[in-house]
Parts: C-alpha cells; sequence; structure tokens
C-alpha cells in the first residue's frame, strides 16, 4: 500500500514540571465498538474518480474534503503509516457505520487537494481505503450538506483532516478529559533543560525568522508541513506556564496559532516521542521554546538533517 511519510506521531507524556525562566519580556468520550463486517464505505459514483479538494471553513481553517463536498475526518485510534509500519484503520462494523471509510479503487483526484499526497490502505474487508498523510480518511454519517463539521473532536479522538493529514484546528485533540482542549505545559527535558510540549508530551519550537513584536508567522506550506503549527480554536490548557504569555496568531487561511511570549509556537514533524527534541538547532533558526516564551541556549547536540529547515 502506498504510504506518505509525514510524522506526527502522538506520545504520552515525559516527566516533570519546569520552573518559568526569566527570559523574555513579553508581557471524550469513545468511539462506536469496532466489529469485523462488511464495511458500507463512500466510494465515487461509477465511471468517476474520487477526489479530494482543500476547502477552507469557518474556526478550522482549510480542510479537506471529498467529491461530494463532505468534510473528511481522521480517527487517532488508527495507525498513521509511515516509513517504519503500513496505515492501518481500526473503524470497522458499527464504527463504519458511523464513520464511512472513503473507498477508491484507482486513482484519486488530487487537482483541488491543496498539495495532499494520497495513499491507500486495504481494510479488513478487502477494499482500498483512502490515506491522507499516512491517515486512513472518513466522512461522519450526521454531516448532512457539505461544509458541516459535526464529526469535529466527537469522543477527543474524531478530526477534520488537513491536506497534510494534520488534525484541522490544531491538535485540539487534547488530553482525555480535557475536551479535546490544546495544552501547553513546562517541563523538564534531558539535554535542553527547561522547555515547552504540548497535551502530548511533544517539544514546541519558535522559528528565529518569525516576529514576535507584532507576533508574525513566516512558516507555510512545505515549511508547514515539517514544523507542523501548534492551532487552537479556543481556551488553551496550561501547566506551569504564565497565562499573560500566551496569545494567538492569525495564519491567514482562518486558524489560530499559539503563541507564548509573542513568538508562533510549532511541533516538528520527526521527533516521534515525547520528550524528544530533534529539531532544536536545526539550520540555526528552530529552536526548543522555553515555558517563559524565549529561546532555549542548550547545546545544539547534533547537526540538522540536510533539506529540514526553512
Amino acid at each position: 500500500m502506498s504510504r506518505r511519510r509525514f510524522a506526527i506521531t502522538l506520545a504520552t507524556t515525559a516527566a516533570g514540571l519546569a520552573l518559568l525562566g526569566a527570559c523574555g519580556q513579553t508581557t471524550q468520550g469513545q468511539p462506536a465498538a469496532v466489529t469485523p463486517a462488511a464495511d458500507a464505505g463512500v466510494a465515487a459514483a461509477p465511471g468517476s474518480a474520487p477526489k479530494l479538494t482543500a476547502t477552507t471553513l469557518p474556526g478550522l481553517g482549510q480542510v479537506l474534503t471529498d467529491q461530494d463536498g463532505f468534510t473528511l475526518y481522521r480517527f487517532d485510534r488508527d495507525t498513521k503509516g509511515d516509513t517504519k509500519e503500513p496505515s492501518k484503520s481500526n473503524c470497522d462494523g458499527e464504527c463504519a457505520a458511523k464513520w464511512p471509510p472513503m473507498l477508491a479503487d484507482g486513482p484519486v483526484d488530487l487537482s483541488g487537494a491543496g498539495g495532499a499526497t494520497a495513499g491507500f490502505v486495504t481494510r479488513s474487508d478487502g477494499t482500498k481505503q483512502v490515506t491522507v498523510g499516512g491517515w486512513p480518511v472518513y466522512r461522519f454519517a450526521q454531516d448532512k450538506a457539505p461544509g458541516e463539521i459535526k464529526g469535529q473532536g466527537v469522543g477527543g479522538v474524531w478530526f477534520a483532516v488537513t491536506p497534510t493529514g494534520a488534525k484541522a484546528g490544531g491538535t485540539t485533540g487534547g488530553q482525555p478529559g480535557q475536551g479535546g482542549a490544546t495544552g501547553l505545559t513546562a517541563r523538564q527535558i534531558q539535554g535542553i533543560g527547561p522547555a515547552l510540549t504540548d497535551q502530548d508530551g511533544r517539544t514546541l519550537y519558535m522559528f528565529t525568522k518569525d516576529s514576535k513584536q507584532p507576533p508574525k508567522t513566516t512558516c507555510f506550506g512545505e515549511c508547514a508541513q515539517t514544523w507542523p503549527p501548534v492551532l487552537t480554536t479556543g481556551d488553551v490548557q496550561l501547566t506551569g506556564v504564565d497565562r499573560k504569555l500566551v496569545g494567538t496568531v492569525d495564519r491567514g487561511d482562518g486558524t489560530k496559532q499559539v503563541t507564548v511570549g509573542g513568538w508562533p509556537v510549532y511541533r516538528y514533524a520527526k521527533d516521534t516521542a515525547a520528550g524528544q527534541a530533534t529539531g532544536h538547532g536545526v539550520k540555526g533558526v528552530w529552536f526548543v521554546i522555553e515555558p517563559a516564551g524565549c529561546k532555549s541556549n542548550a547545546p545544539v547536540r547534533t547537526a540538522p538533517p540536510a533539506g529540514s529547515g526553512y
């Protein structure tokens, strides 16, 4: 099956809280039961190719829709395909009745997909499901018209999918019990020291080509695939972080990116587990951001990978 390398792997939280630094002066539920069965997925009409289209929706920004204009979703409990393991859908039977998989038996029309790259995963019944960024994609049965997003955030595990395969609105999945909120936590990371992480323990970064006064992001397109921005659609859950330092900046596509100390914050796609900080020092412009909203001065431990900086 085809797979796209775009690692946005979620992991469990790591070590204890960090103290706020003095630098910087800026002011669920559960899814439906899974039962092996033949699934009635959503396929294109006979003689027409399935199609992915990038569409901007209020409050979510750019998401993918299918050939009928319906919002497409991803499921956090699926397996994201990458170079180490294939994609896998864990939504069958009753689950697939509520979340019909997008099926295809041939090429997918990507002409208006905003740069998305499609792949396929073979489901338990032998049908081929479309994947985006390694994630199998689905419709939501309760969306009755194009543009509806009733499936966004359901159970804390279902989210509209962007052209890169990321969750629309950022990692709005949050931790269980937090209502799907984006979270920021102050931690100590080995070899780095004080660092900011998201609700999944993923290390966060700042980009020195951005600006903090006023906040402005300059990372889009391929850059944002390698450095996914931390987005939010509501309040940000904070642990060990001064609320006065936290804000948002409009990315120009209808989404809001979280800022700390004025700096827009990002994840690094090549960090594959909580507590990793492999993006620190990439190209001399990407650095771990501390809880006080300043650049970490921790030594850069390895040479940045070629082609990873912008």
